[in-house]
């Protein structure tokens, strides 16, 4: 049987032929990705009741990009370009990511994600890099993606997988700030910003900050189907 991989999914009002409804939804760039990297996606909608039925079900989750996280989750004001909290999915997803950590599930975060597994760890944000970095180039046009290269530390689990530099498709305006407890910088632009993180003591718990999803490489899904594969065959 193919591993199950998880997909956390926004939560936000939507629009389709007549209707305008608060909805679930995912990209399914991801749900390719997934499939094409050998696993069976699920999508996990933004809950809070029953974590450990959800985990349970899973051998490996995604945590999926989407809206900023809320300031006041890593104590700090919101700056004026921060977007609209999303409390539901917020408090889920800080659940979920801790739960699975705790049970050594393998975990991919993907932009905002990786930023919910800072947060989850005791880091906090920089809310709005253009300021700090002087440029937008991480994000230089709502709705389009920045193409960039980020330099990959060799020894780490994505320079092992993508090489020393790697092309990538980013769109945020947010980054790391404090590195949360246990996680390490392994991949960085040009400008200096920290691009990826990993936790060297779990099997497979990385974060990056750009789309993966959208590009041509698909080494990081299919790592995280092997490792969801061995996760699997050990529980049983």
């Amino acid at each position: 049987m193919k591993p199950v991989v998880g997909i956390t999914s926004y939560a936000e009002e939507v629009t389709w032929g007549a209707w305008t409804e608060a909805s679930a939804l995912v990209p399914l760039s991801y749900v390719r990705a997934v499939e094409r990297a050998g696993g069976r996606p699920l999508v996990v909608p933004p809950s809070e009741d029953s974590i450990a039925e959800t985990l349970a079900v899973l051998d490996g989750i995604i945590f999926s990009g989407g809206s900023d996280l809320d300031p006041e989750l890593y104590d700090a004001e919101r700056h004026p370009e921060t977007d609209e909290a999303r409390e539901m999915r917020d408090r889920s997803e800080l659940a979920l990511l801790s739960a699975a950590l705790e049970r050594d599930m393998p975990v991919l975060a993907v932009c905002r994600g990786s930023q919910v597994l800072n947060v989850a760890r005791g880091g906090d944000l920089v809310q709005h890099l253009p300021e700090v970095l002087g440029h937008e180039r991480h994000r230089h046009t709502p709705g389009a993606w920045s193409d960039h290269d980020v330099k990959l530390e060799p020894e780490s689990r994505v320079g092992a997988l993508l090489g020393h530099r790697a092309p990538v498709k980013s769109h945020h305006h947010q980054g790391y700030g404090r590195i949360g407890e246990g996680l390490r910088e392994t991949g960085w632009a040009d400008d200096g910003t920290v691009e990826a993180l990993e936790d060297p003591s779990k099997r497979f718990a990385v974060g990056v900050l750009w789309h993966p999803e959208e590009g041509e490489d698909m080494a990081l899904f299919q790592a995280l189907v092997e490792q969801a594969k061995e996760y699997r065959e050990e529980r049983r």
